[in-house]
Order: C-alpha cells, then structure tokens, then sequence
C-alpha cells in the first residue's frame, strides 16, 4: 500500500461539506486496505469531489494528467483537496513528493482526456498514439495502458465512460496486473464490471455516508440484475405509454 488513510483538517465549510460522504470523511477518515478501491455511488454523491482532491493530495492537478513531468498541470488544488490529509507510506511518499523525474503518480478523468491527449501525445513520458486517431474507447485504454503500469498511485474518475463490456473486462485485467506490481488504484465508477474485480476494496457513497460493502451487495449491481431479468419494471417509470 502506498496510500493508506484520508482525513481532514479542521471544520470543513462550503459546497463540499454538504455532501454525505464528503462529511463522512471529515468525521471518521477513511481508511484504504486493498490495492484497488473503488468508489461507487449515484451522480451527485461526491465521487469526483473526493477523487479529485485525492489527485491534489498526490500532486497531480484535479483536472488530470500525470505528476512529475514539465508538461503537468499546475493550477490551483480543490477546495477539499486544500484540507485532505493523506498518510502515505514512505513508498509513497517517494513516487508521490519524491525528484521529480521519478514521481508515479496518474489521474485518469474522462471529462478532460480528449483535450489532455491532444495537448501530450508523443510528448516525452506520455504515449505516442494521437486520439484523434483512434475511437474514443481505444482512446481510452491508449492512455490507461500506457501510464498504468509498475508502482504508483493510479486515480481514475469513471473510466468505463466509453468503454465497451470487453473493454472493461481489459481494464479490469490492466488494474489487476498493476496491482500486482506494486500499484495502488482509487477508482470511482458505476459499473458493476469493474467493480468485480477480486479482492477490491469497495466503498459505497450515499445519503448515509461511505461504507464499505461487498460487490453483490452494491445497489447498481443490484439495478443491473433486476434490469436484464425484467427490464418493463424500470421502463414503466421512464417511457411514455
């Protein structure tokens, strides 16, 4: 492990602080156990908020990109990334606050990838591959493929946004492989896919805050079940009649 428990200093204020899990964190901290934890919960539940700030904490920028390198982002942390507390190992305090040259650390965020890959390609310390060259999903593991790999701390914001069902099931087998390199991967999501992948932590926000949850207990695996069993059930309350 390199990362292994959040908190925050003092009272935290603002829009964050209104948010459950973003509370839940600042009551009890939060502690990582596993080499991959996601982070799964419905649109709005403060998912990227804690990603995000997580990214400040490792020194890469809340919008994406990889630390360490001149090209790196450097604008101003979040408002919870300014009060998060991270406790690394002294592993990861090497690959995360280490020279330069040899910090690992990566955040994946979907919103910001098209433009960040347009920006680096090819660029020293990135992949050679242009996106416009490929299709979005291809796009996609390009970049994961490329920048997930050996020890380091690996952020990923919803990165199955345009990934196929084979596609997540590669995903899934780049974090695991990771992973056993020596890797640390935060990923938030929403698919139950990724979500399987064995020995993950799995950590569910919600009204009630975060907890920690086994995979076939998640509420979208849940959703996901009862929907491909009989789908009319939810199409009632969406379609017209």
């Amino acid at each position: 492990m390199l990362l292994t428990r959040l908190s925050v200093r003092g009272p935290l204020t603002g829009w964050p602080a209104g948010l459950p899990p973003v509370r839940h964190l600042g009551e009890h901290g939060l502690e990582l156990s596993a080499p991959v934890t996601f982070l799964v919960g419905e649109n709005g539940s403060g998912k990227s908020t804690i990603i995000e700030a997580i990214a400040d904490a490792c020194k890469v920028n809340s919008e994406g990109g990889k630390a360490g390198t001149r090209y790196a982002n450097t604008g101003p942390a979040t408002e919870l990334g300014e009060a998060l507390d991270a406790s690394f190992t002294a592993e990861g305090l090497r690959l995360t606050r280490g020279p330069r040259l040899k910090r690992r650390s990566f955040f994946f965020r979907a919103e910001t990838l098209i433009n960040l890959g347009r920006a680096v390609s090819g660029l020293p310390g990135y992949w050679t591959e242009h996106p416009d060259q490929q299709s979005h999903g291809e796009g996609f593991l390009t970049v994961l493929e490329s920048m997930v790999a050996g020890p380091g701390i690996y952020l990923m914001d919803e990165p199955e946004a345009a990934l196929s069902f084979m596609s997540c099931l590669r995903l899934m087998g780049l974090m695991d492989r990771a992973a056993a390199k020596g890797a640390q991967i935060i990923c938030s999501t929403h698919s139950p896919i990724l979500s399987g992948l064995p020995g993950a932590q799995i950590l569910e926000l919600s009204d009630d805050g975060i907890h920690p949850v086994e995979w076939d207990k998640l509420q979208v695996v849940d959703h996901f079940r009862r929907f491909l069993g009989k789908p009319d059930f939810y199409l009632r309350y969406v379609l017209d009649d």
